[in-house]
């Protein structure tokens, strides 16, 4: 049997990047998690947001790690299985990822050991700043790396010599056509994927009666953020469906599912993509809906699949279904702030306990929003690596040999269930221990330096509060 480099390199960076992308998107808002619970706690002096902060801080800890790893894997690929993807956009995309490397990955590597450990070894202004540089340098490193994985997908300021890509404006690189919809996109995931972990977490504590008062400040601020994140991430969605449409139309025919395109298409619920028949099996779709939705008219104009030649088309069977796996779930998440509000308005959030079992099944919901996010974007690229320029074929390095990619496919298999599966465990013994006493966290020291400090005057509910701590 014939061993397909170019299929099982594919595969291998499929695989390495599913994992990898799930620590990073979820540490970046953890990161301002933490900063939120540092601020509060700096700003208030309650201990429970400590606990709190130092709790999450292990939980961010481990999964910074796991992503750390993870993220050394990818870097090697290009070189050993994308060297020609390397050679003819090095010149753009190296500088980009080294900027990521030099305003973001310094920026943390400087400040996390401060975070990590520092606490009772530096002011407490500093390690708050401290808190703040590592989660800005989450942020940057979104910046650098969503610009680059942008353009090989919307492509701008450059010019083609020798086969090779040139610079000829930064500017109009960095902040590519679709770079700022796939920014906000992400980031806004990656805040409601942390704030549906805290709010799972927080509900599943709740009704096993632990942790109550860290469960209702994890809740409260958790729904907080997802009212307002859950809605927005539609409207930000609906913008990036619409720059996609003017840049990458294939991708959004194979969205859709639509074969023959054309005026007032419809909405395509379920079918079943047929790449050789060129059809859609079991079809069920509600007539002139998706031209409303793409371009805001009922007899707007929308691609069809059969509009481009058979070998310049995505496989519309993966990313059909990835799409919309994406899109449930974004709507059960607006679901959620509905619930959320309702409850909040009737005054029954943390007793109603149907409500806190979804929350519960929701936890993992971001994790796989953003996989099949990442899968709808990138298999939509397809067949090309940088659009409507390079395809993926001629990107493989032409010594790589089947044989080396199964090898080395099989080694990260191994590897990454090993580690995954030990880091993943002891991250789930942390989330169900849950977070100390916030009484530990008042030392001999605290109380004497706490207490030459005035102290404002404290309501009925703030004493009520201090005392159940």
């Amino acid at each position: 049997m014939d061993l397909d480099p170019l299929l099982l390199s594919r595969l291998q960076f499929a695989f390495t990047i599913s994992f990898h992308i799930l620590f990073p998107a979820f540490t970046i808002g953890l990161a301002w998690w933490i900063v939120v619970l540092e601020a509060v706690w700096l700003s208030t002096n309650r201990p429970i947001f400590r606990s709190l902060s130092e709790f999450w801080m292990k939980i961010f800890a481990i999964s910074f790690g796991m992503g750390v790893v993870s993220g050394i894997v990818m870097s090697y690929q290009f070189g050993t299985n994308w060297s020609r993807w390397s050679d003819v956009v090095g010149n753009v995309l190296g500088p980009l990822i080294q900027y990521e490397v030099v305003t973001a990955f310094f920026l943390e590597a400087a400040f996390l050991g401060i975070m990590l450990f520092g606490r009772d070894r530096v002011p407490r202004p500093i390690h708050f700043v401290a808190t703040c540089m590592v989660a800005l340098g989450t942020l940057i490193s979104s910046f650098w790396i969503l610009s680059a994985n942008s353009w090989m997908h919307t492509p701008a300021g450059y010019e083609i010599r020798d086969g090779r890509f040139f610079v000829t404006d930064w500017w109009e690189v960095v902040f590519n056509p679709s770079f700022p919809y796939r920014l906000s996109h992400m980031l806004t995931a990656t805040f409601l994927t942390t704030s549906f972990v805290v709010a799972g977490f927080s509900a599943w504590y709740l009704l096993k009666d632990r942790h109550v008062e860290h469960a209702r400040q994890g809740l409260t601020w958790s729904l907080g953020l997802i009212t307002v994140l859950a809605p927005l991430q539609v409207l930000l969605g609906d913008m990036h469906g619409l720059n996609t449409l003017e840049h990458q139309p294939a991708k959004i025919a194979a969205m859709e599912g639509h074969w023959e395109g054309g005026a007032g298409a419809p909405l395509i619920l379920f079918g079943i993509p047929d790449m050789e028949e060129e059809r859609n099996h079991y079809e069920i779709g509600i007539p002139a809906l998706s031209s409303l939705i793409l371009t805001h008219s009922l007899t707007g104009v929308v691609p069809g699949l059969k509009e481009f030649p058979p070998e310049n088309r995505p496989n519309a069977t993966i990313i059909f279904f990835s799409f919309r796996i994406m899109v449930g779930i974004g709507l059960l998440m607006v679901l959620a702030a509905v619930l959320h509000l309702f409850l909040r308005w009737r005054g029954t959030l943390f007793e109603n306990r149907a409500f806190m079992r979804f929350l519960i099944a929701m936890t993992p919901s971001g994790f796989v929003a953003l996989e099949m996010g990442w899968i709808t974007t990138e298999v939509g690229r397809q067949p090309w690596i940088v659009n409507g320029l390079f395809r993926t074929a001629d990107a493989v390095t032409p010594a790589l040999t089947g044989a080396a990619a199964l090898t080395t496919l099989l080694a990260f298999v191994v590897v990454y269930a090993i580690i995954y599966i030990a880091g993943s465990y002891y991250l789930t013994v942390m989330l169900r221990t849950g977070p100390n006493p916030p009484s530990e966290y008042m030392q001999p020291r605290d109380l004497a330096r706490e207490a030459g400090r005035p102290k404002r005057p404290l309501s009925k509910a703030d004493e009520t509060f201090a005392a159940g701590d």
